[in-house]
């Protein structure tokens, strides 16, 4: 009699439920949260290479420390991975004769709560004509 009851007794079973699941959801609302880092970053990664070029282009000959200074300064959204030192390099005399490659690298591992994901390299770099 009492297992009979116990079998058809629906009390609680959304509560077992919602602990099955929820655990789930939370790390998956977390994973996203995680993305949208990634994508800041990418974001302020592309903002300070633009800021970059700017400097380069619209200044007489700028040096490649200053430029290295302005997208330093411009970055945004890199709070939890690091942000690698800018590089400006000359791409050589074959390429073209008045122009610099800006590049910028970011590297976060992110965590989703109980375990942590793949590391991810972010590399972003732009060719700049310079206005000698």
């Amino acid at each position: 009699m009492i297992r009979r009851k116990l079998r058809t007794d629906q009390q609680g079973a959304a509560s077992v439920e919602m602990a099955f699941t929820l655990p789930i959801l939370i790390l998956f609302l977390y994973g996203i949260f995680q993305v949208g880092v990634v994508m800041a970053a990418d974001a302020g990664m592309q903002h300070a290479l633009g800021e970059g070029a700017r400097l380069a282009t619209l200044y007489p000959t700028p040096s490649d420390d200053a430029i290295k200074t302005r997208i330093s300064d411009k970055k945004f959204g890199v709070y939890f991975g690091t942000f690698n030192d800018p590089t400006v390099t000359d791409p050589g005399v074959g390429a073209c004769s008045k122009c610099r490659d800006l590049g910028v690298s970011y590297v976060v591992t992110p965590n989703f709560l109980f375990f942590n994901g793949p590391t991810i390299t972010l590399n972003r770099t732009k060719r700049v004509y310079l206005s000698f």
